[in-house]
């Protein structure tokens, strides 16, 4: 599994943000787009009569894009190329909507443009509600925290459950919980397998709780700006962060854990008898995985030699841990999930592969 940050920098960067984001709610027609000579993107918006100056981050700019179906490859040509078209482009679809939008900002910067009505789901909010629940659970420890610039992760392991895949490897059961302040994904709560002899983490695909951001339209009492700071906007979600309890313990009940664990073993019993390259080309074709990461996970597969199901999910799971990207890592370890899922013909596929 790869390894992120400590629980308290967790902490400390969470209470930071807390003190420096603010959402508004604002008309599309109180938004202006503004280009520099250096390529740099800002939104002006016009808040109580003060025009106010935010930089966007390049996922916001790609949300804006989408939001005035605007191509991004045209768009961030424009950006580069020619600011002064880009400007006027955006500045004519903003003004021409009577839309509302949401904007996300943080330190100074807008990282999302989103609906208004997206329903926040919050990172201070959601730690600050299942960190006790995790702390509870028997022989806890956080094996992996991080927070990205789109998402937030919690990644527990207990080793008060256990299951031994083949003599000496064992997995031990364990929980992720993630989230996105920023519309990049539902915040959930996953089963979690621990393998000891690499560390590998997979993600199960089955018995998670998702929860969308999507709520009733907020702001419309009137025609002009609105603010919300976290304070306003806590309250809202706090029954729902309290069902998130139950999940994860059913997520390390002994019968889940079993459930998933056996699942896994399974895959013990699957032999590829085609041509490894080739199953690890069909791996990369049916989950897009790009060159480099086929490279990886066939050199894992090889060097492992483990020529089963089970020597591809472990080979999936393992590369992970050399993936820069904390995101992209933990789309590998729910990729491992999602192969212990496949059925007979889609096995088949991959392990005859010539």
């Amino acid at each position: 599994m790869k390894s992120g940050r400590t629980l308290v920098s967790l902490a400390q960067e969470l209470e930071r943000q807390l003190h420096s984001k603010k959402d508004l709610i604002v008309p599309s027609q109180l938004v202006h787009h503004s280009t520099g000579d250096d390529g740099q993107t800002h939104i002006i918006v016009n808040e109580a009569g003060n025009p106010v100056r935010y930089g966007v981050t390049p996922l916001a700019r790609r949300q804006l894009a989408d939001k005035l179906k605007i191509p991004h490859a045209y768009f961030e040509r424009m950006r580069e190329e020619q600011p002064v078209l880009l400007d006027s482009n955006v500045n004519t679809w903003l003004q021409s909507e009577d839309d509302r939008r949401m904007l996300r900002t943080l330190d100074g910067q807008v990282r999302a443009v989103l609906s208004d009505r997206y329903r926040r789901l919050d990172n201070f909010d959601l730690a600050e509600s299942v960190l006790p629940i995790l702390q509870q659970l028997p022989d806890v420890r956080f094996e992996s925290v991080e927070l990205t610039e789109t998402r937030m992760y919690l990644k527990c392991i207990t080793s008060r459950l256990t299951y031994e895949m083949a003599p000496g490897d064992v997995v031990q059961a364990g929980v992720v919980i993630s989230n996105s302040e920023v519309g990049q994904g539902t915040l959930s709560v996953q089963p979690l397998l621990y393998r000891l002899v690499c560390r590998n983490g997979l993600i199960a695909a089955d018995r998670s709780l998702r929860k969308t951001h999507v709520g009733r339209s907020l702001g419309t009492e009137d025609e002009g700006l609105q603010v919300y700071q976290d304070d306003t906007l806590r309250a809202d979600d706090k029954a729902f962060f309290l069902k998130v309890r139950d999940v994860v313990q059913a997520a390390v009940s002994e019968a889940s854990f079993r459930q998933t664990a056996q699942k896994l073993q399974k895959t013990l019993k699957i032999p590829l008898v085609g041509d490894p390259v080739k199953t690890v080309e069909v791996l990369a074709q049916r989950y897009t995985l790009n060159d480099v990461e086929r490279s990886g996970v066939l050199r894992h597969l090889i060097t492992e030699g483990e020529l089963s199901g089970y020597g591809l999910v472990n080979a999936v799971t393992h590369y992970s841990q050399e993936i820069d990207d904390y995101d992209r890592a933990t789309e590998f370890e729910a990729l491992g999930g999602k192969l212990i899922e496949l059925g007979t013909a889609e096995w088949k596929g991959l392990a005859e592969a010539i």
